[in-house]
Order: structure tokens, then C-alpha cells, then sequence
């Protein structure tokens, strides 16, 4: 069991946990993932990415959207309660430019929604090898912005505010500025992470400028270790699986209309068990 240390309300639907789990805190790297179970009455398991980590208090930070039933039953939980299991750190890690002798450049991270939360520690971590840190957040409006200190923090006047509605910073889409500092010809490498409709066109976006683009992969998941092939995907025309061979790949070599084909797959499932733990009083 892993129990609940703090839990904050960031939007309508977006919750911030930090959650026991020392193991994990101190092997965990950018990137990374953890899969969890919230109890062995719903049984659901998900896979939410490690935003933050503490090493010393042993705990991990994990922000994740209600979107169906475990999300919902996730976020009625409060500090002192636990979740019935929680597996990782998964995934291969964030490979850091600048790290392992290559050379430090200028990395533009691309984050849209709630994919600014695993956007954090890799921005971070890019930071403290020597880059160039330039962010891009994007959101419906300014009330769905996450971590905006945080990764103001890191890039400081290199962030750039993106709304649909012009409530916050520009109106417009990530893209947009994206494509103006490729343009600029000073872009050494892109990561994005977000919706998937979103990275497939950050990846549109850049790869006519030849700018090495690397995306997050958020597909269905399951076991976490590759037997069960729910996370397939296709990617330089070969099959991968995100909780393995990722969660981040070229995304100049993703099959994106497969991916989002396979992802939408199972939504009347998905909308049928959340409708039946609301009328079975699972939720209050």
C-alpha cells in the first residue's frame, strides 16, 4: 500500500498527489513512468507519469486528469488513505542532450494540458546539463495551465504562454511559435508531450526544418512489461511497445493515425464503467 502525503485541486478536473514511495523516488528518471492501482475493487491500472520526485522523504508527485472511472475514484481520495499498489519506475529515461559527453543546445519542450507535468523533470534535467531551455505551454485558457511557476522557474524569459481563447500569453496554437524558431534556424531539438493530435503536429511542424523531434507516448496500458501488447505501436514502420521500448519516440516516425485509431478502440468500454461505478454509489 502507498499512501497519500498531500493533495491539491490545480483546474475542474486536474489533481496533484505526492504519494510513499521511496523505491521509486530514489531510481526514478526523466521520463519515467509508474503504473497503479487505485484499490482491488475497481482493479483498473494505469500508467500516470512521475512529475516530481524526492528522494530524501521518499515520495513521488503525480498530476493526472479525471477522464474515466479509476481517474474519478483517484481523485476522492484524500491525504492518509492509500492506493492498493503502485509499480516503477517504468519506461526507458529521458536521453538529455548534453549528458554522456554530447553537447549542450537549445531544446524547445512543447507542453500541452497535463503534459507539462512530465514535461517538469525533463526540462529540469536538461536545464542542469547546460542547455538552452525554451518552453512552450498550451491550454484551452489560463485556468488549465499546470506548474506554470515551476516551469517559469526553469526557462525564465524563454517561456512562452499559448491559449486557444487569448486569456493567457498568445492566441493560438503551440505550433505556431514552434515553427517560428525553427525558422529562426537556432533549434537543436524539440520534445513535445501532450494530447496526441497535438505532438503529431508538433511533428508536422518540424520536420521540414530536419529538427529532431521526440514525443511521449500516452496509449492504453496494461502490465507495464510489454507481454500483454495493448501499448503497440508503429514507428519507423516497426511495432514497439510504450511501456518498453518508450514511452518516448522519433516522432517524425510515428504511425499517428494508428495510434489514434487503437487509442480510441475502447471508449464505450471506458464510458460504460463509469457510468456503472457512478450508479452503484462508488462516487459520491
Amino acid at each position: 500500500m502507498n499512501r497519500i502525503i498531500s493533495k491539491s485541486r490545480l483546474s475542474d478536473n486536474v489533481y496533484k498527489m505526492q504519494l510513499e514511495a521511496p523505491l521509486v523516488a530514489q531510481e526514478r528518471k526523466a521520463g519515467q513512468f509508474v503504473i497503479l492501482m487505485v484499490d482491488d475493487e475497481l482493479g483498473e491500472r494505469i500508467p500516470l507519469t512521475i512529475a516530481d520526485a524526492d528522494a530524501e522523504k521518499g515520495t513521488i508527485t503525480v498530476i493526472f486528469q479525471t477522464v474515466g472511472a479509476t481517474t474519478t475514484k483517484l481523485s476522492r481520495l484524500e491525504p492518509g488513505d492509500s492506493i492498493a499498489a503502485l509499480l516503477g519506475p517504468l519506461g526507458r529515461p529521458t536521453s538529455i542532450r548534453g549528458e554522456n559527453g554530447e553537447k549542450p543546445g537549445h531544446v524547445v519542450c512543447v507542453g500541452g494540458g497535463i503534459g507539462v507535468a512530465p514535461m517538469h523533470p525533463i526540462a529540469q534535467a536538461l536545464k542542469a546539463a547546460g542547455n538552452k531551455v525554451t518552453i512552450i505551454m498550451g491550454a484551452r485558457n489560463e485556468g488549465l495551465f499546470v506548474m506554470k511557476d515551476e516551469m517559469a522557474a526553469i526557462a525564465g524569459e524563454n517561456l512562452i504562454l499559448m491559449t486557444d481563447d487569448g486569456s493567457s500569453g498568445r492566441k493560438g496554437l503551440v505550433t505556431e511559435p514552434l515553427k517560428e524558431l525553427c525558422e529562426a534556424g537556432a533549434v537543436d531539438e524539440v520534445i513535445a508531450i501532450g494530447p496526441p493530435i497535438m505532438m503529431k503536429f508538433c511533428a508536422l511542424a518540424t520536420k521540414p526544418y530536419g529538427v529532431k523531434t521526440t514525443v511521449s507516448l500516452n496509449t492504453i496500458m496494461i502490465d507495464g512489461t510489454g507481454m500483454c501488447g495493448g501499448c503497440r505501436v508503429s514507428v519507423g514502420g516497426k511495432t514497439k511497445f510504450v511501456c518498453v521500448d518508450g514511452p518516448e519516440f522519433d516522432g517524425h516516425e510515428v504511425d499517428w493515425d494508428q495510434m489514434l485509431s487503437r487509442m480510441g478502440a475502447f471508449k464505450p468500454q471506458e464510458q460504460a464503467a463509469k457510468e456503472h461505478v457512478c450508479k452503484a454509489g462508488i462516487f459520491k
